[in-house]
């Protein structure tokens, strides 16, 4: 038997939050394109090695803006497929989530790579409180689904 999956008028704000996240993905990479140049850790090296980091404080900083964006592409592809399953059954709460997760990963990443570890604390609070709802509301769609 077919079943027909009709999206709520509301779903279009979904897409966009999806968008958002795409822009902040071009920004990760155009700060860790920004800072290996300063820096000047050659390709293919993925991080400045300690030695690198003691001579040029840059270095640093290149470290911490690859591992920003490496957390961010971990952490991408749940949060699309929560935010799009879940966008099915509560569009306008997971909308507000959705946005409160890339808000939440724009804090993080400017946090990170400025403050080091330390400075990731609040974008990654901000970022969970979107994503557990997000995974709340996603369960809850299937499970009203099935």
């Amino acid at each position: 038997m077919p079943f027909i999956l009709e999206v709520p008028k509301e779903y279009g704000y979904i897409l966009a939050v999806a968008t958002a996240s795409v822009f902040v993905n071009t920004a990760h990479k155009i700060m860790t394109s920004m800072t290996r140049n300063a820096s000047g850790v050659p390709y293919p090296n993925t991080y400045a090695t300690k030695e690198e980091i003691e001579k040029n404080p840059k270095a640093l900083k290149f470290n911490l803006a690859q591992r920003a964006h490496a957390n961010f592409i971990e952490n991408h592809s749940s949060f699309i497929t929560a935010l799009l399953i879940a966008g099915v059954g509560y569009p306008s709460q997971a909308t507000w989530a959705g946005s409160t997760w890339v808000f939440g990963r724009v804090l993080y990443a400017i946090g990170y790579i400025n403050f080091g570890p330390p400075g990731r604390g609040p974008g990654y609070l901000i970022s969970q409180l979107g994503k557990m709802a997000l995974t709340t509301m996603a369960v809850l769609t299937c499970w009203n689904m099935l």
